[in-house]
């Protein structure tokens, strides 16, 4: 029952992002490459942030390199910091990797999503939207005044703090919160 759920919500994700994706792939545009350059996600999160540190060590720095498109939801040093001490640390041991794919790919969502491609949803959805993750997970994204709030499978929050950073293979959203999977 709980996998018959989890495919639904994944479907359910999927049918109302694409329809978003169709409408406003602008980060695919002539004019949004141009805008962009040949810089790619990799290269558009700092090597030596913890995100970037933690792409690193689980491989996918290569994957954010390559064609995408992708929409990557980066915490900021400072949301990994809140994390309880130590927890980062035995993510990055080799045990740790499987964990760690995890959790950062609950930060990656298929497609280019720009912000109002989200706000466009949250509307259609009557106040909400659920996003499907590269991880298999979902995100929920609500709106908080202004602001676009996405709750994890855990009950955690994160809000956009910096949206739509363009790149040649897909967008940058900068969030004050690492999201974790139910």
């Amino acid at each position: 029952m709980r996998l018959t759920k989890s495919i639904l919500l994944g479907l359910a994700a999927t049918v109302a992002l694409a329809a978003c994706d169709k409408t406003n792939d602008s980060a695919t545009t002539p004019a949004a490459k141009e805008a962009a350059g040949d810089e790619t996600l990799a290269s558009g999160i700092p090597a030596d942030s913890k995100m970037g540190v933690a792409l690193k060590a689980a491989g996918l720095d290569a994957t954010l390199a390559g064609p995408g498109p992708y929409t990557v939801l980066v915490p900021d040093d400072a949301a990994f910091a809140k994390l309880p001490d130590g927890t980062l640390d035995a993510l990055m041991k080799p045990e740790g990797r499987a964990d760690l794919t995890a959790l950062l790919t609950y930060h990656i969502l298929p497609g280019t999503i720009l912000a109002a491609d989200i706000g466009k949803a949250i509307d259609t959805g009557k106040g909400k939207a659920v996003l499907a993750t590269m991880g298999g997970g979902t995100l929920t994204a609500t709106r908080d005044g202004d602001a676009i709030l996405l709750t994890d499978g855990a009950g955690g929050t994160a809000h956009i703090a910096k949206a739509d950073d363009k790149r040649s293979n897909g967008v940058i959203h900068h969030v004050d919160g690492v999201l974790k999977p139910s």
